[in-house]
């Protein structure tokens, strides 16, 4: 804490209002609020913290304070703050998408419409609905049932909608304005729960339809009635009053905050939404936050009413969202808010139950593989492997692991230079050197352990390398497969031996993700260099395409298959003479052999 800092705290006023923390070029890293802002602000400073405050304070260089009159307007005026400035330590809501909406024109001729834009002067809404796959599985059920205009056809001529009986928006339906009307109507209840009446009228035609055995029909009618009842089992009726409600719950642990909340739209519970995130406040205090956030800054459609744990200031939010809210005290309401409470408690556990399996397959395993084999734990681990065809187109590769993590911009390829036929040790010694003495010159940060994917001959090859020619201390661990491939021993020691280790264990599987990368990634290297060769050998006997000529070739068409399925005027558009592309026609023929399909990049 810095002389500046400890001199403005003895100044703060215990009154309620905003605090904004800053770091050492000025840029605002958090807002927050208080009721008491000489004590708040005073919390940071003083006392010890879990690790994710602890790196807040530590990038705190400064502060400043805003008195507000009323808790309520430090609220306002911290979820404002918090808007405009975006502070990284603060809730980022990402949510900002507009629900959809099931809407009936107001046309002569109404249709069934989702929309994401509302109107009321041009026709009458239904929802919002949690995302649009809700909303087009009730249109299409509300398709099938009620007869709107489906077609584009002119009034006069019926379209094939009719004939299903889904579309009256023709003249030989004598429809009328009353008609739509009542058709309406009949969506409103639909949507409102009321749907005994449709279902009824649904069982008559199906039953008329069996009895003029039009089997065919009575079965289409069947299918409906049980799309119906599905719809219904989707939707738990929360309360016949048919009011829309945000029901929130939350629960902390461990420094996080889990908040759910319930859409309930037209007494239906619909959908979820779910929001974790480190709090630094009370909790309390950080729960009034979001909810300012979630209908101001996401954008939220406001319901009717909200529901809230007994604990939050209800006239806090109210004098925010300007909605109606209640805390629940008994009956199903209640049980409600406790149901969302329990999810937050329950989506919170997951994640730290992922986060814990997460760490045992990383830092646990490289912490219990840095015991097995009595050395610090092997935070950075870099595994080397060679590919090559009988000495052709030899290549090596290295992928590193930090913290049990591939660390893919580490990765490095290399091309053997000093090796001639399939001398696999030559080629280790020659990578390992190249390596690490690039390691020692340009002060590299050196790996904890080093892994080859071989036996005894390539690991002894590494610690030649490694400790007699570079004078370096570095493990070096050896990893053997068996006769399928598969990860089958684990070499270390002086002199080498095979290690114990468990197969069911992380460490095992630790190694054998690390044996499986290298191996890939070498063995992508080796087809891309190998087919680059192939396509640059065929060439080679060719009169009058040189190195440049090659490169426009391989540039534009890539590989040899690409080259023989080209014409002579796609070769000569690349910067090709004529004659040496009918050459290059001739040498490679049409495409169609089996070599050609082989020789790829």
């Amino acid at each position: 804490m810095n002389d500046l800092i400890q001199h403005k705290l003895e100044l703060l006023p215990d009154s309620p209002g905003c605090y904004i923390h800053k770091d050492k070029n000025g840029k605002i890293i958090y807002v927050g609020k208080a009721k008491n802002l000489r004590n708040r602000v005073r919390s940071y400073f003083r006392g010890s913290h879990d690790t994710k405050t602890e790196m807040l304070v530590s990038e705190i260089c400064d502060f400043e304070y805003i008195v507000t009159g009323s808790n309520t307007e430090a609220l306002l005026l911290e979820i404002n703050l918090i808007q405009e400035n975006m502070p990284k330590y603060n809730i980022r809501l990402k949510d900002d998408k507009s629900y959809p909406y099931i809407k009936i024109t107001n046309e002569v001729y109404p249709r069934l419409l989702i929309t994401r834009q509302v109107n009321r002067k041009d026709g009458i809404y239904f929802g919002p609905y949690p995302d649009s796959g809700a909303a087009t599985e009730i249109k299409r059920l509300l398709d099938r049932i009620f007869p709107f205009k489906k077609c584009t056809n002119p009034a006069n001529k019926v379209c094939f909608y009719y004939h299903l009986g889904q579309c009256n928006a023709h003249t030989v339906c004598q429809t009328n304005q009353t008609y739509w009307d009542r058709l309406k109507e009949d969506v409103k209840s639909f949507l409102n729960g009321k749907d005994n009446k449709i279902v009824n009228q649904i069982q008559d035609k199906m039953l008329k339809a069996s009895e003029d055995m039009e089997f065919e029909r009575a079965a289409e009618y069947r299918d409906l009635i049980e799309a119906v009842g599905k719809l219904r089992t989707k939707q738990r009726i929360m309360n016949q009053d048919m009011i829309d409600r945000d029901i929130f719950g939350y629960y902390v642990d461990k420094g996080w905050m889990c908040i759910q909340v319930f859409f309930v739209r037209q007494g239906k519970l619909i959908q979820r939404d779910v929001n974790m995130f480190p709090y630094y406040n009370e909790p309390e205090e950080d729960f009034l936050t979001y909810v300012g956030q979630f209908y101001r800054e996401s954008k939220h459609f406001l319901p009717k009413e909200i529901f809230i744990p007994n604990d939050i200031d209800a006239e806090l939010i109210k004098a925010v969202v300007g909605v109606k809210v209640l805390k629940p005290q008994r009956g199903e309401k209640k049980q409600l808010v406790n149901l969302a409470t329990k999810n937050a408690r329950v989506s919170l556990q997951q994640k730290f139950d992922l986060l814990e399996k997460d760490i045992k397959k990383t830092k646990g395993a490289i912490e219990n593989l840095g015991e097995l084999l009595n050395i610090p734990s092997p935070r950075r681990i870099e595994a080397f492997d060679n590919s090559n065809i009988q000495g052709t187109s030899p290549v090596a590769a290295m992928v590193v692991f930090v913290d049990g993590k591939p660390s893919k911009k580490d990765y490095r390829k290399f091309k053997i230079k000093t090796v001639v036929g399939p001398d696999d040790y030559a080629s280790m010694r020659e990578v390992i050197y190249r390596r690490y003495s690039r390691v020692m010159k340009d002060g590299l940060t050196p790996p904890d352990l080093i892994v080859i994917d071989g036996g005894q001959g390539q690991v002894n090859v590494a610690r030649e390398v490694i400790q007699n020619r570079l004078g370096l201390d570095i493990p070096i661990a050896g990893l053997q497969k068996n006769d399928k491939h598969q990860t089958h021993e684990l070499l270390f020691g002086e002199p080498l031996e095979v290690i114990d280790l468990p197969r069911n264990s992380e460490e095992f599987f630790l190694l054998q993700r690390v044996q499986d990368e290298v191996h890939r990634f070498a063995i992508t290297f080796h087809r891309q260099v190998r087919s680059k060769n192939s396509l640059i050998s065929k060439l080679d006997s060719i009169a009058g395409l040189g190195p440049k000529r090659k490169q426009l070739l391989l540039k534009q068409f890539k590989n040899l298959t690409n080259i023989q399925k080209a014409n002579i005027e796609d070769i000569i558009n690349c910067g090709i003479p004529r004659k040496v592309a009918e050459a290059i026609k001739e040498k490679l023929g049409d495409g169609n052999s089996s070599e050609a399909e082989t020789e790829k990049i």
